[in-house]
């Protein structure tokens, strides 16, 4: 179906039936059915197990659960396309008709050739009812545990998308006045410095707003801060005095959330050399270590009883957003010391981040 206002296709929403086609979805399946198996075989109930039993029914739970997770991976666009209810009641359906036809199948193939695979005494209707009804709890269990995980993740990442979009809005309002009253009050005076600052300041935006890409680099994350450095030196002169220590090699390329760079040297900027009569040195380190990427910002600052609270909240969301993206290895620190703000982001380095 084409989207009305656009022409072009709308694109199909998201399957809300979890992906079993998927390895670790898939092992999660495997595990329900090799873990009823070892329940039954430890239930005190008076029935053998040996070995060769142990094995076989551990063939058939693995191949049972196998077969279910690949039609439910197949049909998993047509279950998403009804409501959850409906949807679930169906896989939970196709999986214990499944586990009954092979049931079936099973039994009466070990009925004509006697190999002994089902226990003696065990009728066909209790075996093949019996199947169904514990494929139905499985499945059951595995799909509502997925779908609840997939849920939080949904949120998490919803949350992190806010989070930025935040940041990106946080931008506009005060920087931009502030900056088109320095540019206006260039314009007479210094024309050329004028009209640098106008391309510095939509290079900023346009690398901010990104175009609607969701990713940044090291090197996009560098310059955008670059940008807005020399747009606020324009506007204080000099008392903003700023020190980069590029400790080369650095990874460049190495992928990174959007704004989590030029957001802290706002708020060193804000925070701190602006609030200060003689302003003060904005110290930028990068630095590649073994394991990790550490990326230090530090400047003078008024003492925490005279503020700053304002950077907390770009503080929570960026170390929020490490996190989310490379796990709790990626860690974010900040404090007074001896007159001065410093903040740490640590970044693991070869760690692939989720996409956001």
């Amino acid at each position: 179906m084409a989207d009305p206002r656009t022409g072009t296709p709308a694109s199909e929403p998201e399957p809300w039936l979890p992906d079993l086609c998927r390895l670790p979805r898939l092992v999660v399946m495997l595990s329900m059915a090799e873990l009823i198996v070892i329940v039954l075989a430890l239930a005190p109930d008076g029935s053998a197990w040996n070995l060769s039993r142990f094995v076989s029914s551990s063939a058939f739970a693995l191949w049972l659960a196998l077969a279910i997770s690949v039609l439910l991976c197949v049909s998993r666009r047509q279950l998403s396309r009804l409501p959850p209810g409906v949807g679930g009641f169906i896989a939970t359906a196709t999986a214990a008709a499944i586990a009954a036809a092979v049931a079936a199948v099973t039994h009466s193939i070990d009925s004509i050739t006697g190999l002994g695979l089902i226990p003696a005494g065990t009728g066909f209707g209790r075996f093949v009812g019996g199947t169904a009804a514990i494929a139905i709890l499985a499945v059951s269990v595995v799909l509502r545990y997925l779908y609840v995980n997939d849920s939080w993740k949904a949120q998490v990442r919803a949350n992190a998308r806010a989070e930025v979009e935040a940041l990106q809005a946080r931008i506009k309002p005060h920087f931009l006045f502030n900056s088109m009253n320095t540019i206006a009050g260039l314009v007479r005076s210094d024309p050329a410095v004028a009209e640098r600052a106008v391309l510095d300041l939509s290079d900023l935006f346009r690398a901010a707003l990104g175009a609607s890409k969701s990713d940044s680099s090291l090197a996009e994350e560098v310059e955008l801060a670059e940008r807005y450095l020399a747009i606020e030196q324009l506007r204080l002169g000099e008392r903003l005095r700023v020190v980069w220590r590029k400790r080369e090699p650095l990874p460049w390329k190495m992928p990174l959330p959007r704004l989590v760079l030029q957001p802290l040297v706002e708020n060193a900027v804000l925070h701190g050399i602006s609030r200060l009569p003689g302003g003060g040195e904005v110290e930028i380190e990068l630095t590649q270590l073994s394991d990790h990427l550490l990326l230090r910002i530090r400047n003078p600052a008024p003492t925490p009883a005279e503020g700053r609270a304002g950077a907390r909240h770009a503080q929570h969301s960026i170390g929020q957003r490490l996190r989310y993206a490379y796990g709790p290895t990626a860690r974010m620190t900040a404090g007074w010391d001896g007159g001065y703000y410093l903040c740490e982001l640590h970044v693991p380095t070869g760690v692939e981040a989720q996409s956001r």
